[in-house]
């Protein structure tokens, strides 16, 4: 996109107040996130919940000087302004405009799983034949998807674009800005049912994206979807795939039987097909590409080579903690313009005074002079220290970086260069294409070399807030209880992702906690519920805000402010007993209570307490009398105080259970991993959490052999066993042993066996087909986290913070 101020103006019919001949090829629409201000305006978005307004002058401190904005800031001086009646119609009528001036083959994918994996896997099978231009990531909603279109340029022959949608109507304007020429429905699931009627309603929504679509391509398993598309859709050209036979594209033979090939069945046509990996989704999505290839025109031996050619999306970027107290990033699964875009967003989150990067060589797409500028453009406004070029095509173009620059022909040469193994104290961004095993230089530089690992999914993290926000008023601030090293998910890594996405407050249990924050650039402010008497002066000289829960400890903290000769009033919480019998003051202590808190130099910026039951129906009326009581007390504290405090009391089932209680602030906790008592919310979250390792060995045992220590288990039959290299020091706790629980693998479940050892525990796998180093689920879906809960006799706030500080944490975003 390259538009004149001008020229944006009047395709959007806004008002235009500055300069008109500003040129601007991207839009920014997150403040946090602005990787360049060359040629860019900042979107002010505003929602139901948010205003993009109040984030324009942090774009503005960034060097921005075009604002797009339902609003002009008078205050802001020198700067040009759009102003648009709506932000996001502005984003949408422009990309609209933009897809009508070239020509090119569109492919439109939608549906509620595999329209990502679908969409990567065609670009994978047709870049080296079309220029193709594609969403970045999943780039599809009624934002997404225009900002994917205003990536295309006059270069580009085909596109390929996500469309999604999570509530009804939401199709009918992406459908009047981006009409595809061919359409592509993959597999309709439960994704945002709950917001449609029924099923109907749902895949009426989804397939009205293609009433202009000249071929459409469908999963025709569904036996709705299939009527669907014959009676609504029968005039134009429609190819069904799916695994039932019904389908125009099928698998003949039995697909679960790996020792043969597929054969696969395309109208009256029968022809083989190596696939190594055969689930069902998997599969779906290999007969989607098969038939959009055959419509392209390619013979079966050239649909072979590019199914043989295909590599597993991997749409994340990976942060590890790594020697010499850097912090890796690594970005190595795939590597365009785009995702080179994103993963300079992702490093912004990052408190790292310092950074530096490892790039390679681009293996796909553009003229190499004009790609490798643009790289260099965009890499020169990132302030790297030190950058490191890996292959002898971007090493031609290093004087194109303004950093000191090292060039490389390979990743064994990075590895054992001085210069690089010298750094300390940074960021370190790993970006490569695959050929290049960029991640030989992760596992160089990670500070632990584990197969057992804790997968923290940031994204899903993310997403689980916002579903609880959801539930809240827009003015409702929310603190997020970070103790025990975050619910075991780890300590500032989840802090400072929280404080970039503006969370208002965090939560820890002990000072040493909210001290390690501080020292890691952590500035929200934070609450220590337990401040123990020993750790008054760490709180406040690492302005931490102590729980005050009786008399005792607030003469004491009151003592230690005195004694440090602090002049401020001192933010300090106010915990009030309202039927949890642990913490906090009566309602006869208030009157006392508020005479004390007058007379010392401290101010109340909350007062709170905290529910015993908020997840058990059958409490509803204990649970409603501690509202009660808390209401009452609070309003006679504040009464007293003459001034208004912030007042909590709803954890995360109490967010969900009794929302016309969350006064002016929430605590969210396991909520943000993705556990819920409310079944319906239940179905919206996403797991955070994979705890995962590899098969280590498998051995062959006979009936009578025995496994393990004490020989606990005796084999009744023939059978084989898996050793995976996790044990009770990792925190599996032994009475999962002797088929007590189970692990996956291939997403089915297997009985541990024998003992637990406190490095290792045994999986009998039967006959099943696994080899070593497979992968094996603790628990992620299957089982899942509150299953793996179940089988400890526990919950699953247990489960996570007993997960030993030696299980390796990897942070992704997906």
């Amino acid at each position: 996109m390259n538009y004149t101020t001008k020229q944006l103006a009047e395709i959007t019919h806004c008002q235009l107040i500055g300069d008109e001949n500003i040129h601007v090829e991207n839009i920014a629409f997150d403040s946090r996130n602005i990787f360049s201000v060359q040629n860019t305006a900042f979107l002010a978005i505003n929602t139901s919940k948010n205003s993009g307004e109040k984030y324009i002058y942090s774009a503005v401190e960034k060097g921005i000087s075009v604002i797009i904005s339902e609003h002009q800031l008078h205050d802001i001086p020198n700067v040009t302004w759009i102003i648009a009646e709506n932000s996001v119609k502005f984003l949408q009528d422009l990309a609209k405009f933009h897809l009508a001036q070239f020509e090119l083959k569109t492919i439109g994918i939608t549906g509620s799983n595999g329209k990502t994996i679908v969409k990567e896997w065609l670009y994978q099978s047709l870049f080296d034949e079309f220029n193709t231009v594609k969403s970045p990531k999943s780039f599809n909603s009624q934002i997404g998807l225009p900002i994917s279109l205003l990536e295309i340029d006059q270069n580009h022959q085909l596109g390929i674009f996500e469309v999604g949608i999570s509530k009804p109507n939401e199709m009918k304007i992406l459908a009047e800005i981006f009409p595809p020429q061919i359409g592509i429905l993959t597999h309709v699931g439960s994704a945002h049912a709950s917001n449609f009627a029924n099923e109907s309603q749902l895949i009426d929504e989804k397939i009205s994206l293609f009433k202009d679509s000249q071929l459409i391509i469908f999963n025709g398993d569904n036996d709705l979807v299939y009527r669907k598309f014959n009676d609504l859709y029968s005039s134009k050209k429609l190819i069904s795939f799916g695994l039932k036979s019904g389908n125009n594209i099928f698998i003949k033979n039995n697909w679960n039987n790996k020792n043969e090939d597929l054969l696969i069945r395309y109208f009256d046509e029968e022809f083989s097909v190596p696939v190594s990996q055969r689930d069902e989704a998997t599969l779906s999505n290999v007969l989607c590409i098969i038939a959009v290839l055959k419509e392209f025109g390619f013979s079966n031996t050239k649909i072979i080579q590019k199914l043989n050619a295909l590599k597993s999306i991997e749409m994340r970027l990976e942060s590890v903690n790594g020697v010499r107290n850097n912090l890796i990033i690594n970005d190595s699964f795939n590597l365009d313009l785009d995702s080179l875009k994103i993963a300079y967003q992702f490093i912004k989150e990052y408190n790292k005074p310092k950074k530096s990067l490892v790039l390679s060589d681009f293996v796909e797409g553009l003229n190499s002079n004009h790609l490798y500028q643009a790289v260099a453009n965009l890499t020169n406004q990132q302030n790297f220290s030190k950058i490191f070029l890996v292959g002898d095509e971007i090493s031609k173009f290093s004087s194109l970086f303004n950093s000191e620059c090292f060039t490389f022909s390979n990743t064994h040469e990075i590895i054992v260069n001085q210069q690089f193994n010298q750094i300390e104290n940074e960021l370190i961004l790993l970006k490569g294409a695959r050929k290049f095993e960029i991640e030989k230089v992760k596992n160089h530089l990670e500070l632990q070399k584990h197969d057992t690992v804790l997968e923290v999914n940031l994204n899903a993290i993310l997403h689980n807030i916002n579903i609880h926000k959801s539930l809240l008023k827009s003015e409702t601030k929310m603190m997020a209880m970070v103790k025990a090293y975050s619910y075991g998910l780890g300590g500032y890594e989840i802090a400072e992702f929280l404080q970039h996405h503006h969370i208002d407050y965090l939560g820890v249990a002990y000072a040493d906690e909210g001290v390690d924050l501080r020292k890691n650039g952590i500035t929200t402010p934070i609450m220590v519920m337990n401040p123990e008497q020993h750790s008054y002066d760490t709180i406040i000289d690492y302005d931490l805000e102590p729980e005050i829960y009786s008399f005792r400890v607030l003469e004491l903290f009151n003592q230690q402010l005195i004694r440090k000769g602090i002049q401020q009033k001192y933010p300090i919480h106010i915990k009030l007993e309202t039927g949890m019998h642990r913490l906090g003051f009566k309602g006869d202590e208030l009157d006392d209570l508020i005479d004390q808190l007058k007379s010392m130099n401290v101010k109340v910026k909350s007062i709170f307490s905290h529910l015993s039951s908020s997840d058990d129906p059958a409490e509803e009326k204990y649970t409603l009398d501690q509202f009660h009581i808390f209401t009452k007390n609070s309003e006679k504290l504040i009464s007293g105080l003459n001034y208004q405090p912030i007042r909590h009391i709803l954890n995360t089932s109490g967010i969900v259970n009794y929302p016309d209680y969350q006064f002016d602030m929430v605590r969210i906790g396991i909520g943000m991993v993705g556990i819920s008592s409310d079944p319906e919310i239940k179905k919206k979250l996403q797991s955070a959490v994979r705890f995962k390792t590899v098969i280590s060995q498998i051995s062959e045992v006979n009936e009578g052999d025995s496994v393990g220590y004490n020989r606990r288990f005796k084999a009744e039959h023939s059978t084989k066993i898996a050793t995976i290299p996790v044990g009770y020091a990792d925190g599996i706790p032994r009475l999962i042993g002797n088929k007590v629980g189970n692990v996956g693998i291939q997403n089915r479940t297997f009985p541990i066996v024998g003992n637990v050892c406190m490095d290792m525990m045994m999986i009998d796998i039967g006959d099943f087909p696994v080899k070593d180093g497979e992968e094996v689920m603790i628990f992620n879906s299957k089982p899942s986290l509150a299953e793996f809960a179940d089988y400890c006799k526990t919950i699953p706030y247990e489960v996570l913070t007993s997960i030993s500080r030696r299980v390796k944490r990897i942070y992704i975003k997906d």
